[in-house]
């Protein structure tokens, strides 16, 4: 039986990806706390890019986007990953963002990688770790054809972490995204492929 074949449940996908300073883990009921304080640090830096950043949440609102991500995440709807620095021992410290591979084709076997961090963790090479793990597991055992980032034209520090992780710019495109005060603006399409 072919990848495109088997039913996406059954696609084994780690809950865990461990780096050298971070960890991507699936989200979890309970991770709501530290996902609100890490949202509401960074607002500003998020608002001008993210329209789920517009509003300050509510610590209830961010333990049920958590529980929604989870349940997206074992549906294989979406496989959003929160990172974590990494403590001493291995574990868990604190909550420094959020990234994962969404919009994907299981199919055609192409995925989209996403990502933001918190203000106090920016400039120190966690998204480009982040992104390094989640290519690695795409290629390696999703045995991805194709990984883009895609990003409005606008955001530099974006782009930049695409270009330091190895995507090419492909192209941009047009008019091609509603920017969060929802007039169209242009979208930058970074790939890798296998082979």
């Amino acid at each position: 039986m072919s990848l495109s074949q088997i039913d996406p449940l059954l696609i084994e996908v780690p809950e865990c990806l461990e780096g050298e300073r971070i960890l991507l883990t699936m989200p979890r009921a309970g991770d709501g706390l530290a996902l609100n304080a890490a949202v509401c640090e960074s607002l500003d830096e998020l608002r001008p890019w993210m329209p789920w950043a517009q509003e300050r949440p509510t610590v209830e609102q961010s333990e049920a986007h958590v529980r929604r991500m989870q349940g997206r995440f074992i549906l294989r709807e979406d496989l959003c990953y929160s990172i974590w620095s990494r403590r001493a021992d291995g574990g868990r410290d604190q909550l420094l963002g959020g990234t994962g591979l969404h919009r994907f084709d299981w199919g055609l076997r192409r995925f989209e990688i996403g990502y933001w961090i918190r203000r106090s963790a920016q400039g120190r090479g966690h998204v480009r770790e982040a992104v390094g793990l989640l290519t690695r597991l795409a290629f390696g055992p999703l045995r991805a054809q194709r990984v883009e980032i895609r990003m409005e034209a606008g955001n530099a520090r974006s782009r930049a972490v695409a270009e330091a992780c190895g995507f090419a710019l492909e192209g941009v495109l047009r008019h091609a995204v509603p920017g969060v005060d929802g007039a169209p603006r242009d979208a930058c399409v970074y790939a890798r492929v296998s082979g």
